[in-house]
C-alpha cells in the first residue's frame, strides 16, 4: 500500500553542513547563525527588524506583552489554540469573531463589530498558506488605533498586493517541521517597530539587557522577569540555509496545488481552496471541504489507504475545554467549516502520481 505523509520537510546537505559548521564552532545556544537568519530574513519579508525565538507561540507571547496589551485582542476561533493561549497568558482577553467561508480568516464586518473600549489589537491568523484581509483589517486598526498582529505561521513567504505577510503588522512566524521552512523548533519575529523590537527582544533573553557602563565585570540585571526563548545557534544555521530554498519549495506547493485543483474540480461534492486576487498562496497547507456527513468517513478511508489526511481545526478554539467555559462564542461559519474541512497531504517534493492516488481514493469514497 503506497504511503503518503500529510507534510515532509525538504532538508538536503546544505542545512547538514551548516549545522554541522554551527556545531563546531562552540556556539551552541544563541550565536552568529541567528543574526544571519535574522538578517536575512528582515531583508526577505521586508521589516526593519527580526527576532528569533525558540516557537511562534513564543513570538506571539513576546509581542502581546511588549505592546503592553491588557485589554481585548480579536482573533479567529479558526486557529491552533497557541494563538489564544499566547493571549491569555500575556495577560490579555482573547475576543473570538466569525471567519470568511471561502478563506477561513477572520471576516472584517465581524471584526468590527466586535469592538468595544477595551479592544487594543487585532490577530490576523492567515489560514493554509494565504494572506488574510490585510487591506481592510489595515484600516480597521488604524481607525481605532489598535495593534495588527499578523500570526504568519502558516504563510511564509505569502503575498498580499506584492508584499510579504509579517509586514503589514507585527509578524510571528513558525518554523514547525509542517511550515514552509522548518527549523525544526523556532520561530521569528518581525516588525518595523524600534520600541517594540527592544522590548519583545527583552523576554528571549530572562529580561537581561546589556548595561552601558556596568559597575563590575559580569554584570547582569534583570529590567523585566524575561524567559528564555532563544533559539539556539544550530537550528539557526538550518534556517539560513532553508531560507534561501523558500521560494523555490512555495513554488513547488503552488504547482502540486494545481495538479490537486485539476483533479478534484472534475469530483462532485468538494469545495477547493480559493486564492483571492491580489493574493499569492502558497498552499502550507492543502484544504478541501466536504459535506458533514461524509468528512469524517472520508478522513478514516484516506487514512486506511495510506493517506495521512487530517483535519484543521476541529474543534475550534472557542470549544476547546478551557475555552468555551470562559470565553463562549457563537461563531455559526467558523463551526460549519469545523466540520467540513479536509486537509490534504502537501509538501514540496509530493508527486503528481501520489496526488493523483489520493484524489482517485477521494473518488471512491464520495461516490
Amino acid at each position: 500500500m503506497r504511503k503518503i505523509p500529510l507534510s515532509k520537510a525538504r532538508i538536503g546537505k546544505e542545512e547538514e553542513s551548516s549545522m554541522v559548521e554551527a556545531l563546531r564552532s562552540g556556539w551552541l545556544t544563541h550565536g552568529p547563525k541567528n543574526k544571519e537568519f535574522e538578517e536575512a530574513f528582515a531583508s526577505y519579508i521586508g521589516t526593519k527588524y527580526a527576532i528569533s525565538m525558540n516557537s511562534c507561540a513564543s513570538v506571539l507571547f513576546a509581542v502581546i506583552k511588549a505592546a503592553g496589551i491588557t485589554g481585548e485582542v480579536i482573533l479567529p476561533s479558526f486557529t491552533f489554540t497557541a494563538s489564544a493561549n499566547a493571549v491569555v497568558n500575556a495577560g490579555a482577553k482573547p475576543v473570538f469573531t466569525d471567519v470568511d467561508y471561502d478563506t477561513c480568516m477572520l471576516d472584517p464586518k465581524s471584526v468590527e463589530e466586535a469592538i468595544t473600549p477595551k479592544t487594543e489589537a487585532i490577530m490576523v491568523v492567515h489560514f493554509a498558506g494565504q494572506a488574510g484581509p490585510l487591506k481592510e483589517l489595515k484600516e480597521i486598526v488604524d481607525k481605532h488605533e489598535l495593534l495588527l498582529i499578523e500570526d504568519s505561521a502558516e504563510a511564509i513567504g505569502a503575498e498580499y498586493n506584492g508584499k510579504k505577510t509579517g509586514s503589514f503588522g507585527e509578524g510571528c512566524f513558525s518554523f514547525w517541521p509542517t511550515k514552509n521552512m522548518t527549523t525544526g523548533e523556532g520561530g521569528m519575529l518581525t516588525t518595523n517597530n524600534q520600541k517594540l523590537a527592544e522590548q519583545a527582544s527583552l523576554f528571549v533573553a530572562h529580561g537581561i539587557k546589556k548595561a552601558v557602563n556596568p559597575p563590575h565585570v559580569g554584570y547582569r540585571s534583570a529590567v523585566l522577569p524575561g524567559f528564555n526563548f532563544r533559539l539556539s545557534n544550530m537550528l539557526a544555521a538550518i534556517g539560513v540555509e532553508q531560507l534561501k530554498k523558500l521560494d523555490a519549495m512555495n513554488e513547488s506547493r503552488r504547482i502540486a496545488a494545481g495538479w490537486y485543483n485539476d483533479r478534484l474540480s472534475k469530483i462532485l461534492g468538494i469545495t477547493l481552496p480559493v486564492e483571492k486576487p491580489g493574493r499569492k498562496h502558497v498552499y502550507q497547507m492543502y484544504t478541501i471541504k466536504v459535506a458533514v456527513d461524509k468528512r469524517n468517513t472520508l478522513v478514516s478511508a484516506l487514512n486506511n489507504a495510506g493517506v495521512e489526511a487530517s483535519v484543521h481545526f476541529n474543534p475550534p478554539v472557542h470549544l476547546q475545554d478551557y475555552y468555551k467555559k470562559k470565553y463562549p462564542a457563537h461563531l455559526p461559519i467558523t463551526e460549519k467549516i469545523a466540520e467540513e474541512i479536509v486537509t490534504l497531504p502537501m509538501y514540496p517534493d509530493i508527486t503528481k502520481e501520489d496526488i493523483s492516488y489520493v484524489c482517485d481514493t477521494i473518488r471512491a469514497n464520495l461516490a
